[in-house]
């Protein structure tokens, strides 16, 4: 494994637990605060607006059809502050379940799209990633009380409100998700296990596994972090590269799409938790590093992957 320390430079500062990064084509990013309960933009002069009040515990986001944005809702976290240091802990005492909620990011205004799936409440929806067949994959990590926590899963889901399934149960904590370039792979990292599944689709929202009698096929294993490190979310690049955000490292780890090779890019925060691309050609990756509430950028030595519905 190489490590490598980039040049970077900070965006903005003073972000409550920023998550779920956009690059949006006018230069600023759009992010969730998952402390702060918001969907928020950063302009490039690191100047913070918000764009939706969403309660509970936003947790991803990404660009949906007709330039909306859909969020992942944990539902709400309790969290600790230290002097400079924020993060979370447990369930939040007010939790009232996770749900996947749209956003118009012109005006603020929201509604809920799913709260269940075959009667079954969210619990954590955590990250998603949209297909270009205008349906998306999110995962579900669950959430974490005194003594227990859930089991978690991944969903699929069509972008109208029309059709949620749980694609595959269960899974350790699963955490980032991404499709690969051809839209072929699903991949899928763990965070407590730090590791990163593919899963081969047969077609839009169907995995090819899926019709086995073993509900807990957790397709092919790509790579595994040794030593104490836990996956956080991800994107992939353009050459099909999976960067998965890594946290108590603090670094997005760069891995091969064969597994044959993991790379770590290390940033001054034990929270990285989530990377995009932007900027010319793609070349620029936006980590969150929340923790300390900042969001940084730095020179990817590839390409990012461009987004249906957003730069692609």
């Amino acid at each position: 494994m190489t490590t490598v320390t980039p040049a970077y430079t900070q965006i903005a500062a003073g972000l409550r637990f920023p998550e779920g990064p956009m690059a949006m084509p006018d230069g600023s990013v759009i992010l969730v605060e998952m402390e702060r309960r918001t969907l928020s933009r950063v302009r490039p002069d690191g100047t913070v607006h918000v764009v939706a009040r969403l309660g509970g515990g936003p947790n991803g986001a990404a660009p949906g059809p007709g330039g909306r944005i859909y969020v992942t809702n944990n539902g709400g976290l309790r969290f600790v502050e230290r002097p400079g240091k924020l993060f979370p802990v447990l369930q939040a005492d007010d939790y009232a379940g996770g749900s996947i909620q749209v956003v118009d990011p012109e005006t603020g205004r929201f509604d809920t799209l799913y709260d269940r799936c075959d009667g079954r409440r969210l619990r954590g929806p955590n990250d998603l990633v949209f297909d270009r067949a205008g349906g998306f994959w999110f995962t579900d990590l669950g959430q974490t009380r005194e003594r227990d926590t859930d089991r978690g899963a991944v969903y699929y889901a069509q972008a109208d409100g029309s059709m949620i399934r749980e694609a595959i149960f269960p899974l350790d904590r699963p955490n980032g998700i991404g499709l690969s370039p051809d839209g072929s792979t699903l991949y899928v990292v763990e965070s407590l296990t730090a590791r990163c599944w593919s899963f081969r689709l047969s077609a839009p929202g169907r995995i090819a596994s899926a019709s086995g009698p073993y509900r807990g096929e957790k397709g092919t294993l790509v790579a595994g972090l040794g030593g104490y490190q836990m996956f956080d979310s991800l994107a992939v690049d353009a050459e099909g590269h999976v960067c998965a955000a890594t946290l108590i490292t603090g670094a997005v780890s760069d891995i091969w799409p064969d597994g044959s090779r993991v790379d770590q890019y290390v940033l001054p925060d034990t929270m990285v938790t989530n990377v995009c691309f932007g900027g010319r050609e793609l070349r620029t990756a936006y980590a969150t590093l929340s923790m300390g509430g900042t969001l940084v950028a730095f020179e990817w030595p590839r390409p990012g992957l461009p987004l249906p519905y957003l730069n692609g």
